[in-house]
């Protein structure tokens, strides 16, 4: 049951993260500071970006949820996080930040051509415009059963945290609310995890009550199918601008690997905590609807105030992860597209533009949730996922370990052409063999049929030039 002290807790936290995003406008002076910092974030910074943007509605909310429905498999999506971290700290910070970038575009139109920005921009903007308005859909019924307001007007509440939260501090708002969300969300979890292990008895009576070792399996639907999972999660962490911004908002190549692992290790053990209590949750409340076993159990298994904060550090998850999207959709679009267009643009007018963007995906996804509030999340984050898997992945690979022996023609092609099949897979054979592989096959094909393997390396610039 919900009383006053888990609201006094509520709003004590939001309260406390509002100050840190009004606090960190005294950081942002420059355009480069609104979008990357000013290349002056440090490992902790690092760290706390990346974790305030992964561990959302579908690492916490999400996670027990599965993991009431079907036991221990729902860790991979928290899991494949976290080993995307690890694979970007070991083989992607140094050629990332080598070339001086502000997004993943820019250092694919230095490999392909400046022709491959745009679309690039497109796709994978477009891809993280979804995974915003999925956090909407997300955070609708968990604001719903907090306070008496309908689904309209919480959808409504959550576009307006979108905007407090980085309106105004950027990265350095992202990455400071980042880090004191870090510290909440960890030392609620760490109490929730050990109450959940205590309730359930431990592995003993987690094995007792629930005699089914599908359970305790990490492949219930089969292996092709769980190992996908965990790679598409891999495959979307690594293609997407929100994830790589810290890394190229970093002071120095040290400082984004250290913040890169650090979120490594923290991020899969929220995936633990989330799958312990959904799994607790079905032995003792088999009868609840599987997306409230989280909400459910930190109102009705914690100290009210805890259970407040837990609750005020959740809604905080749920506006960090859609706000550092809006982020990266406002640094891709303005580096991408507005620049191109107004090439002699003044720092002023970069910044201007980067809020304004801001503001117009906010809105946008805020319709896109009033028009599509009673539709599945899943849904659309599948979709997001193919769009900025298929975009970026393949070509990005090819560019860092493959440099001048892929036709900038090829890259092209391979950027425009596969998330477009791999969309159309998705509705016209929508059982069939997941469009992320199909779109990535695809990818991989037409960059091989432009390769230049065998004959040596060449210069890129003298098919872009000729």
């Amino acid at each position: 049951m919900i009383t006053h002290i888990h609201y006094i807790s509520i709003v004590s936290v939001i309260i406390l993260v509002v100050f840190a995003g009004v606090y960190s406008t005294r950081f942002v002076r420059t355009a480069e500071d609104f979008s990357v910092g000013g290349r002056q974030i440090g490992p902790s910074l690092v760290g706390g970006f990346l974790i305030g943007a992964f561990i959302g509605g579908t690492s916490t909310i999400g996670t027990a949820q599965l993991a009431f429905q079907y036991g221990i498999s729902a860790i991979w999506f928290t899991l494949g996080g976290g080993l995307a971290c690890f694979v970007l700290g070991l083989f992607l910070v140094e050629p990332l930040r080598s070339r001086k970038v502000d997004t993943v575009a820019q250092y694919l139109a230095a490999a392909y051509g400046e022709s491959v920005r745009p679309w690039v921009a497109i796709y994978t903007s477009a891809g993280m415009f979804i995974q915003v308005a999925a956090q909407g859909l997300s955070a609708v019924p968990v604001l719903t059963s907090l306070f008496p307001v309908s689904p309209q007007l919480a959808a409504v509440f959550f576009t307006l945290a979108l905007l407090i939260f980085i309106m105004f501090g950027g990265v350095w708002g992202a990455s400071l609310i980042g880090l004191i969300k870090l510290f909440l969300i960890y030392a609620v979890l760490f109490i929730a995890g050990l109450t959940s292990y205590h309730l359930l008895g431990g592995f003993q009576g987690a094995r007792q009550s629930f005699p089914d070792g599908a359970w305790f399996s990490l492949f219930p639907q089969g292996v092709g199918k769980e190992l996908a999972s965990g790679f598409s999660v891999i495959v979307g962490f690594i293609s997407t601008q929100t994830y790589l911004q810290p890394v190229f908002s970093a002071k120095n190549a040290r400082s984004a690997r250290l913040g890169v692992f650090l979120a490594g290790l923290l991020i899969p053990i929220a995936g633990l905590i989330a799958t312990l209590i959904g799994l607790y949750m079905r032995t003792v409340r088999p009868e609840i609807e599987p997306g409230s076993a989280l909400p459910l159990f930190l109102a009705g298994h914690l100290n009210p105030w805890l259970s407040g904060v837990a609750f005020g550090t959740l809604l905080i998850s749920l506006f960090m992860t859609g706000a550092a999207l809006t982020l990266g959709i406002s640094t891709v679009l303005t580096h991408d597209i507005y620049c191109r267009l107004r090439p002699l643009a003044g720092d002023r007018k970069i910044l201007l533009s980067s809020r304004v963007m801001v503001v117009l995906v906010s809105m946008f996804s805020l319709l896109f949730v009033l028009i599509n509030i009673k539709t599945l999340i899943l849904k659309w984050a599948f979709l997001s996922m193919t769009l900025r898997g298929v975009t970026v992945f393949a070509p990005l690979v090819a560019a860092v370990f493959a440099a001048g022996k892929i036709l900038p023609g090829a890259g092209l092609r391979a950027v425009i052409i596969a998330p477009l099949m791999a969309l159309l897979w998705a509705f016209i054979f929508p059982r069939s063999v997941d469009p992320l592989y199909v779109g990535m096959g695809l990818s991989v094909a037409i960059m091989l049929t432009g390769s230049h393997f065998g004959r040596g390396k060449w210069d890129v610039r003298r098919e872009i030039e000729g």
